[in-house]
């Protein structure tokens, strides 16, 4: 065994480093192990040192020793063939791919109980107002002094203060109990034709242990998670670990109830709302192999499994499964990677899938299988456009009288209404009656959003929250603000203002922010105690709801402006699967699309329902700009707190574009938001030729710059966001 070891350390800006393996300890590639850089001890990972070059290569005699190797399973040889595809793929440093990998360093420990803190609903005699606001928003939580100050946020010291009076008190955990193993047969399901046919299909796809992907089209309610929990089921037979992928944390809870209505447990759940000790858990049971099924956001994919017999990308089409910070990655497009390297097939699931996956089927990469119709009584709802310019709403309302009327018949009849607009807060701007000043965030070229409900306005791209003035900052004027155009607070007043009987719940990322709020939610409205719903697109995909009957699209127009290579498409699914909420049950359904557009080619795919002819246009329109998937566009961002550095390394950037044939380089040009988060933002656009390796065209032109420390150079290949 060699005494020499690369070792993939978790520090961007080094690329491995080599290390002596010291007597008596025993590492393999997949190791992990801890490292000394300088006087610092780093987390790092043993790798084949023939597939991960190191510039930094020295003698034996100039070897430093591993200090310790973490008694947990090496990460597997599929996992380390993702993280270098990813890592090459999109431009990222391996060591930031890893990291996804060792998301929970607690795990790699060996304690097996912690201390966590809970309130004991004591009140302190001295309660202070940071000690009430702690209190308030712990509720019932439970957690480390740390993630309890940050979800009060309030001071470490604070949590403390109330541990000594008593209001807060320790509680011992055990952090390795085991997890109760899902039955194959608590539950089994009764199929239509359809549907036993392709669960067939699917289930066979897993007992053969083959990679396949496998695009599940089947219209909303046709009971694709029915269909895919049989394949689930084969897998656990096996007592093979199967992955789940959701876009959103608030999906995980209705999702978790299916599951156990079918399995009879819970899966493991993976989320950025999970606490220190549930992630400790959870990465321990993933990586021994006793975690049989896992649902998680995107950042689930990189775990350690042991024994992967199924990947199941859930609402495949979703824009979310981008990650647009950090490893510009696509959950989906990794997802088929993982299960090329795993050896075991991968599901797609969607109603309205995108461009992307329906090429790969027309190509004969991907498998297709269709459930054309919606399970058992419930058939698609009735799709009417209602013209603004023909019918608009009264002066300063947003509700146009047709949809008016009919939210008044479906709440006589006792069913729910749902109302969406793909737009948080109160109003998008705000600004001055009298001399014009608009609100703008200072740190982002972006209007402030108004929330009344918090009273704040807020920036939606860097989070930045003032409360909001009284007086106009620029004139003085009181009572001059005025808020333009509706976010759904708004239409929820106006609902509140037409029907005040009604019970009407807002639902967004601002309410709905974590699995729990979702699960109150969801049990809300199967109790009846909700007629009106208006929310964002959270509330577009996953939710089943028999008795809601009557969608109203408030705003069909919103999701076309802006220029987006994928705005028409990405309307197209938010309308359809919002529609798809409506008569899933036994009652019929109606869907009412407000829009001054009503002959565009996608409002008419929407109201005849001909989403062949629609999908079909787009992608001839796509191969004719030789845009994704038949070209390939990859972003480069160049950004600075300094405006003057930034412009000058964006025109370096584009000066120094190499000649290649079938590429295409434009700008540099300011982004749409100019700036973020106080950086100032310049991008370049690459456009190539589906055949062209543009990885390695721009690995070696941004190679040869060099550009001042206070600049930040981020590629994005396949860019889904075009700010």
């Amino acid at each position: 065994m060699s005494s020499r070891a690369r070792v993939l350390i978790l520090n961007a800006a080094l690329g491995p480093l080599d290390y002596r393996v010291p007597a008596g300890m025993d590492v393999a590639p997949g190791s992990i192990v801890v490292a000394p850089l300088g006087p610092r001890q780093l987390l790092g990972v043993v790798w084949e040192a023939e597939r991960m070059p190191s510039d930094a290569e020295v003698g034996d005699n100039r070897l430093r020793n591993l200090l310790a190797a973490a008694d947990v399973p090496p990460l597997g040889a599929p996992l380390r063939r993702l993280i270098e595809w990813t890592a090459d793929y999109y431009l990222a440093p391996p060591a930031s791919v890893l990291r996804m990998s060792l998301a929970s360093t607690s795990a790699l420990e060996g304690a097996r109980t912690a201390t966590e803190y809970r309130a004991t609903g004591t009140i302190p005699p001295r309660l202070t107002p940071q000690r009430e606001q702690a209190l308030e928003r712990i509720g019932d939580r439970q957690g480390l002094i740390r993630e309890l100050a940050q979800l009060a946020e309030v001071s470490d010291a604070v949590i403390r203060g109330l541990v000594k009076v008593g209001g807060i008190e320790a509680v011992e955990v055990d952090i390795d109990s085991t997890y109760p193993v899902p039955d194959p047969l608590h539950h089994v399901p009764v199929l239509s034709p359809d549907q036993r046919a392709a669960a067939d299909s699917l289930v066979k796809g897993v007992a053969d242990h083959i990679f396949t992907p496998t695009l599940l089209d089947g219209v909303t309610g046709s009971g694709k998670t029915e269909v895919y929990f049989e394949a689930v089921a084969q897998a656990i037979r096996d007592s093979r670990q199967t992955l789940v992928l959701l876009p959103e944390i608030a999906l995980t809870e209705p999702f978790l109830k299916r599951f156990h209505d079918r399995f009879g447990c819970e899966p493991i759940a993976w989320h950025s709302g999970l606490r220190s000790t549930q992630r400790r858990r959870a990465w321990r049971a993933i990586a021994s192999g006793e975690a049989l099924v896992t649902v998680g956001a995107r950042s689930a994919l990189f775990l350690p499994y042991r024994d992967l017999g199924l990947i199941v990308v859930d609402e495949a089409h979703e824009t979310s499964f981008k990650q647009e910070e950090g490893v510009h990655y696509h959950a989906r497009d990794v997802a088929v990677m993982r299960g090329k390297f795993e050896g075991c097939p991968v599901i797609l699931a969607s109603a309205t899938p995108a461009i992307e996956t329906r090429q790969q089927v027309a190509t004969g990469r991907y498998a297709e299988l269709k459930l054309p119709g919606r399970f058992g009584v419930a058939e698609m709802p009735t799709i009417e456009p209602i013209d603004l310019i023909k019918e608009p709403p009264e002066r300063g309302r947003w509700l146009a009288p047709p949809l008016v009327q009919a939210m008044q018949a479906t709440l006589e009849k006792r069913e729910q209404a749902l109302l969406f607009l793909n737009r948080r807060g109160y109003a998008p701007l705000t600004l001055c009656r009298t001399c014009g000043h608009r609100f703008q965030c200072p740190n982002c070229t972006a209007w402030m959003v108004e929330h009344r409900l918090t009273r704040r306005l807020a920036c939606h791209h860097c989070g930045h929250a003032e409360p909001t003035p009284r007086v106009c900052p620029e004139c003085q004027g009181e009572d001059t603000l005025v808020a333009c155009g509706p976010g759904v607070e708004r239409i929820a007043d106006e609902v509140a203002a037409l029907f005040p009987e009604a019970k009407t719940a807002v639902v967004t990322s601002d309410t709905i922010w974590s699995p729990a709020k979702a699960a109150e939610f969801v049990d809300r409205m199967e109790a009846g105690d909700i007629d009106i719903v208006v929310g964002t697109q959270l509330v577009t995909k996953g939710y089943h709801f028999p008795n809601l009957t009557l969608v109203g699209v408030v705003d069909a127009d919103l999701g076309l402006d802006g220029g987006d290579l994928r705005a028409a498409e990405r309307t197209f699914q938010q309308i359809r699967q919002v529609s798809g909420r409506a008569g899933r049950g036994e009652k019929p359904g109606h869907v009412y699309i407000q829009t001054h557009s009503a002959a565009a080619q996608v409002m008419q795919a929407l109201i005849t329902g001909d989403a062949d002819a629609f999908y079909a246009a787009e992608t001839e329109a796509r191969k004719d700009a030789g845009a994704p998937p038949f070209g390939r566009y990859a972003a480069i961002v160049v950004s600075s707190e300094d405006q003057r550095c930034a412009h000058d390394t964006a025109n370096l950037v584009g000066r120094s574009a190499p000649q290649v044939e079938g590429m295409h380089v434009y700008g540099p040009a300011p982004a749409p938001l100019a700036m973020l988060r106080g950086r100032h933002r310049y991008r370049l656009l690459v456009h190539a030729k589906r055949a062209l390796d543009v990885q390695d065209v721009i690995r070696a032109w941004l190679g040869t710059l060099d550009w001042p420390s206070k600049v930040r150079v981020t590629v994005d290949v396949d860019p889904y966001n075009f700010l």
